[in-house]
């Protein structure tokens, strides 16, 4: 299967899986998660990465082992042996049956099945990009990170080649970009207020004029650390998609990363907003 991002996002409004879909007795960041999440209409999965102490790759948010495994423990600290044998807890701390996959298990089951973007992917950048290559899916990766010197620096290091967003809240940061050894084909925005001019019509416009794409944010994260203004998950989720989903749709966004795929795609579909051509 080939993949070119560009050409995929002209086609359609692609919809990004945070960690997949999760709820209920599903824990995200696992392989149910992202199967729900693709059958939901997810064109891309987001995930979260982990090292053992004994240096194996697994699916997991660091520093998240109380809330999800009820593990006082650092994974980082223990051995893979012991961390394969750990099982997620569900919203009531409930154990399921649910446990850690590695990095190349993940890979090699969504192998030409879909965009996957491994988030802060800088904490390990040399086994991570030797596992894509070593699997041979580098231009099934999205990579994104802010244009700071030291991150650009480990992109041209070893994901050159790889799709690469960068993650900017003011424009002016592109022009960090100059002169870069980089497949750069748009940028990640986050804004407080929805008047912001990288969420402008007139910016994206100007984006896609020059051939990149533009990724926007509808998940919250934490409701004090506000990224995409009130366009958010939990606004369409609580009766009003039009000024969530709609808007980021209709100011031309080519991804939104959402908690809600399926109801997202339904929206959107609904609507007439997610085939773009």
């Amino acid at each position: 299967m080939k993949f070119n991002l560009r050409e995929d996002a002209a086609r359609n409004m692609m919809l990004v899986a945070h960690r997949g879909f999760w709820g209920g007795n599903i824990p995200c960041n696992t392989v149910p998660a992202f199967d729900t999440a693709l059958r939901h209409g997810a064109d891309m999965i987001e995930i979260d990465l982990d090292r053992t102490a004994d240096g194996k790759l697994v699916i997991f948010h660091p520093g998240m082992e109380q809330a999800l495994l009820g593990f006082s423990e650092s994974i980082e600290r223990l051995p893979f042996d012991f961390v394969k044998q750990l099982r997620y807890i569900n919203i009531d701390n409930v154990p399921t049956q649910f446990g850690i996959p590695t990095f190349d298990e993940i890979l090699e089951r969504y192998k030409d099945k879909c965009y996957i973007n491994v988030d802060k992917f800088w904490t390990h950048p040399r086994e991570i990009s030797d596992a894509i290559r070593a699997h041979g899916m580098a231009d099934q990766m999205v990579v994104k990170a802010k244009p700071k010197k030291e991150m650009l620096d480990i992109v041209e290091e070893f994901c050159a080649d790889m799709p690469y967003m960068a993650i900017i809240s003011d424009e002016k940061e592109l022009e960090l970009l100059k002169g870069r050894r980089l497949n750069f084909v748009g940028s990640e925005v986050l804004f407080r207020e929805d008047t912001a001019r990288v969420a402008s019509a007139e910016f994206i416009k100007e984006r896609h004029d020059k051939g990149e794409i533009v990724w926007c944010n509808s998940i919250v994260y934490n409701y004090r650390t506000v990224i995409a203004a009130d366009r958010t998950d939990d606004r369409a989720m609580c009766g009003d998609p039009e000024g969530s989903w709609g808007w980021i749709a209709d100011r031309g966004f080519d991804l939104m990363q959402t908690d809600m795929v399926l109801e997202a795609a339904l929206f959107l579909e609904k609507t007439g907003r997610r085939k773009r051509r």
